[in-house]
């Protein structure tokens, strides 16, 4: 009789490798949701009305991190495939090129946003906004003007994330993932204490809404940069000489990322666009909706956690030149994001009715509309979504990890800008679904990327030469 085996990408060694890197990665990552989750949960105590503010000035401010993320995400990769070959003294340059570029596209960003605030939600708000027959009553000109001025106070903050996201990816490409967790969330508590003070007017502090988050999310930002950016001078190789890269390296480095950035742009830009579509047919849809898709966000931080591990763990094959081990990490990345999805989305449908109570107060109302019990509604369909959603992220950042850069890119734009949005567009607006219609929405447009990006993964996998290094 024939004895199972397991396949060849769940060797324990190998599971317990990417556990190793995925679990301090995935705690890093969610540190950057629970900053957002801690300031809609803040606001969902005190001021649940000003959470449309927050949220649809993340339209030019989560492209513009996105973009940055994407494009500085060359120096992990290119660190890891020097770490893959027993380089780790000459990955200083590579850090310091990913300074110098985060450096100059954070100021770029700042100068961009900021100035660029006002006019943008005029537009959206006033001008192009279309009828709809259950709007709220509130003036669009104060949505506009309001957005605005909490996009100027968070763009102050772009620069800091700039240098702090170079910083944590050199330093978990070079396998030290729990020195970037502890600052990320040192972070996290300052911007708790900002909030609470702020926005909930503790300690003697006027209330500020909104723009007391916007200010407390700047503030936590430049401090964790500053002690992440010691971390590196003092513990890594980041400034110690190395030797010269080859000549094609530094167009490597940001080509690597330059896919990625597009791709962010495509996700963030259309996830961040239909919170104004949310907020076209009501500021109480945009708040159900939007809160429903801020816990969805911390599920994904989880899949970020795999899906960074497993393209570290792809790219020092990959700089090995050891095929099979690609083709491994690229399996065991997807088999873990399916059995995490399981387990999230069994959380959000078993306590879907408690988070929402987390989020908001239990008898939070807006215009007619009681929050907590409708978000409650939603994390049904969000416990489907977010399986999709970690699909697409494992898939994606284990096909750029083998500089496979623009299909992955072209399946996002794609599956988000001219799937999602449109879905979300007809089915919450046009046939009068609302939030509902949002977030079904939104699933069309998610399950497309999880299920294209796999598929390409797979096929990219099938199609490699059965070698390993020597």
């Amino acid at each position: 009789m024939r004895k199972l085996s397991l396949p060849a990408w769940a060797r324990a060694a190998d599971i317990s490798d990417l556990l190793k890197l995925s679990v301090p990665i995935a705690i890093t990552r969610m540190s950057m949701m629970l900053m957002g989750i801690t300031d809609a949960i803040v606001l969902g105590q005190y001021a649940p009305g000003e959470l449309p503010y927050i949220l649809n000035s993340w339209l030019p401010m989560g492209v513009s991190i996105g973009f940055g993320m994407g494009l500085l995400l060359g120096t992990q990769v290119l660190t890891s495939e020097l770490i893959g070959i027993g380089r780790k003294a000459d990955t200083g340059r590579i850090f310091r090129r990913g300074l110098w570029a985060s450096l100059g596209l954070g100021t770029v960003l700042t100068g961009l946003v900021f100035y660029g605030a006002e006019p943008l939600f005029q537009w959206i708000f006033v001008t192009i906004a279309p009828v709809s027959d259950v709007a709220d009553k509130a003036d669009p000109r104060v949505i506009a003007s309001e957005t605005a001025k909490v996009t100027r106070i968070l763009s102050s903050g772009l620069l800091a994330f700039m240098v702090s996201q170079v910083c944590s990816f050199y330093l978990e490409a070079l396998r030290r993932p729990l020195l970037v967790t502890v600052v990320m969330y040192l972070g996290v508590a300052i911007n708790l204490v900002m909030d609470l003070a702020l926005v909930g007017g503790f300690w003697g502090v006027a209330p500020m809404g909104a723009e007391g988050v916007a200010w407390a999310t700047t503030g936590s930002r430049w401090t964790l940069t500053i002690v992440m950016f010691i971390i590196v001078i003092v513990l890594t190789p980041a400034f110690r000489k190395s030797m010269a890269g080859p000549l094609n390296e530094g167009r490597r480095q940001f080509s690597v990322g330059i896919g990625t950035a597009i791709s962010n742009v495509a996700e963030w830009g259309a996830f961040n666009t239909t919170y104004i579509i949310a907020t076209w047919i009501s500021l109480a849809a945009n708040s159900v909706y939007g809160y429903s898709v801020q816990v969805m966000g911390l599920c994904f931080m989880f899949y970020l956690g795999i899906g960074s591990a497993t393209s570290v763990r792809v790219a020092e094959a990959f700089g090995s030149g050891n095929r099979d081990a690609v083709r491994d990490a690229g399996r065991l990345g997807v088999a873990a994001t399916i059995v995490m999805g399981i387990i999230l989305a069994l959380v959000l449908i078993l306590f879907n009715g408690p988070i929402s109570h987390i989020m908001v107060r239990s008898d939070a109302v807006l215009n007619g509309v009681q929050l907590a019990p409708a978000i409650a509604s939603l994390l049904i369909i969000a416990a489907a979504m977010t399986i999709f959603d970690g699909l697409q992220a494992t898939s994606s950042m284990a096909l750029r990890a083998q500089e496979i850069i623009w299909t992955p890119s072209l399946l996002h734009i794609g599956s988000f800008v001219f799937v999602m949005i449109p879905a979300c567009y007809w089915l919450g607006l046009v046939e009068g679904r609302g939030a509902q219609g949002m977030m079904e929405g939104g699933l069309i447009g998610v399950g497309t990327a999880g299920i294209v990006q796999t598929l390409f993964l797979e096929l990219k996998a099938a199609r490699l030469p059965n070698r390993r290094a020597a």
